[in-house]
């Protein structure tokens, strides 16, 4: 999907996949990443059979991934992201604080776990965290 500011022409942008079902989120969390230089939204999905799908095609930099959703949910979905793009960076989201769900997430390999209700712009710089490289490491 087309970007609203011309990120998409920066070859340097966190490329990032939203997955959630409610559409307005998704298109908050659009707003919030495309609005800042350096990030890109290439897909978006409302479930999480649909997200596999999404970011097998794309290959994003990151995902954010709502844990409930219909149909296979996000939790379901980590591991099938994993599979088909290991190199993709996995950011669950969940209106739950239940510790239990950020365990869940990260056993099953996401790489970060945020609260939903969480600001828009921590989530946003979550991903940037999230999509940075590892520090190398000195011999």
């Amino acid at each position: 999907m087309d970007g609203a500011n011309g990120a998409e022409a920066d070859d340097e942008a966190i490329r990032v996949v939203l997955c959630d079902d409610a559409p307005g989120f998704r298109a908050l969390m659009r707003y919030t990443l495309e609005t800042e230089l350096g990030f890109q939204v290439v897909g978006e999905a409302g479930d999480g059979a649909a997200g596999v799908r999404v970011v097998a095609d794309m290959r994003p930099d990151v995902v954010l991934l709502d844990l409930s959703m219909p149909g296979m949910e996000g939790i379901d979905a980590i591991v099938q992201m994993r599979e088909c793009a290991p190199e993709s960076r996995i950011v669950a989201l969940s209106g739950f604080a239940a510790e239990d769900m950020e365990a869940a997430a990260l056993e099953r390999g996401a790489h970060a776990y945020v609260e939903k209700g969480t600001d828009l712009d921590a989530i946003r710089d979550a991903v940037r965290v999230i999509a940075a490289p590892p520090p190398a490491e000195l011999s």
